[in-house]
């Protein structure tokens, strides 16, 4: 199979490693040099430096020679969030209506539009998916066993997905749950940040500090606020029992590698929102995906308040350790 992968950022740059070996693979990156260093060195220097690219694959800053290589195979963008619009835009205008899988996970900054939503806009009809699920990129890269899913409305579409990137140390389910997949892979962001916040204030280690027993409710009633927005959305709430959702929300709440998480620890230790996103290096979805989040969840009337304390963290309004007390003190109610 034929494969083009647009972007080559750390999760990009991985799917085209695990697919390489198996299928005809071309990642194009829009930076020429980055392109250049990327021939000349055979890593991701900046991504995932560790990690050899395989012999077998291309890469380009050339969107049209991308866009014709997966003329007859699978398209694949790996773009953030903040990119997909234009990505699928492209695709419009020469793509003759070709399927299209993403992989950022997040709502559109402005809009307030998931990827499915922004597709059936800029793109009505042509088969759309989203491969998502528990996975940082750099294991992936490693060839360390991961599982995905890949969920769309066009069976044929999921099909290829599976076809591209199930193997020995990647398996890639299916599912028709489009709006499940995407709430699940945006929301678990947010929470990771106030996952790592508390954990943050968890390390001050002084009476009456948050520990194990904090986190473990934090995330179980973040499940229950993303399933929430979800449902309202049109999500199947068995979804988020699944990979996209309880699946990536576990790993990226309590993984050392989760950029999300590390942004809510550096808030935790006081510093600004600034210092700790200049000092990642990388997109941290979370950030510009958490007001967004609140403010679907407001025109839906759905109640998330460990949300709304990320976004009054993040805009500073409120200290980290106020938000925390704040929901501890929230009203006593039945669980479900």
């Amino acid at each position: 199979m034929k494969i083009a992968v647009f972007g080559a950022g750390a999760w990009g740059t991985a799917l085209a490693i695990a697919a390489a070996p198996r299928h005809d693979v071309l990642l194009w990156a829009r930076d020429a040099a980055q392109v250049q260093a990327l021939q000349r060195e055979r890593r991701n220097a900046r991504y995932l430096g560790e990690v050899v690219l395989p012999s077998a694959l291309r890469v380009t800053a050339h969107h049209g020679e991308a866009l014709a290589h997966a003329h007859d195979g699978l398209t694949v963008i790996a773009t953030p969030m903040a990119a997909l619009r234009e990505q699928l835009g492209l695709l419009q205008r020469h793509g003759e209506g070709r399927g299209a899988l993403w992989l950022c996970k997040g709502f559109e900054a402005g809009s307030g539009a998931l990827g499915h939503e922004i597709a059936r806009e800029v793109r009505p009809g042509a088969p759309a998916g989203v491969l998502s699920g528990p996975s940082f990129a750099l294991e992936v890269a490693r060839g360390q066993p991961t599982a995905l899913v890949a969920a769309s409305a066009d069976a044929a579409l999921a099909e290829a997905a599976v076809v591209a990137f199930h193997g020995d140390a990647l398996r890639v389910y299916s599912s028709t749950d489009v709006v499940g997949v995407e709430v699940g892979g945006a929301v678990k962001n947010v929470l990771a940040i106030a996952t790592g916040i508390l954990d943050g204030l968890s390390a001050t280690a002084g009476p009456g500090a948050p520990g194990l027993n904090a986190r473990a409710a934090l995330i179980t009633r973040g499940l229950a606020e993303m399933t929430r927005l979800g449902v309202a959305l049109g999500a199947r709430a068995g979804t988020f029992m699944g990979l996209s959702g309880l699946g990536d929300l576990v790993l990226t709440a309590t993984g050392d590698l989760s950029r999300n998480r590390r942004v809510g620890l550096g808030l935790a230790q006081g510093m600004s929102l600034e210092q700790v996103v200049s000092s990642l290096g990388h997109v941290a979805e979370g950030v510009l995906t958490a007001p967004t989040v609140l403010a679907r969840a407001n025109q839906l009337g759905v109640e998330m308040p460990i949300t709304a304390g990320v976004v009054a963290v993040l805009q500073g309004r409120q200290s980290p350790a106020g938000v925390m007390q704040q929901l501890m003190s929230r009203d006593a109610r039945a669980e479900t």
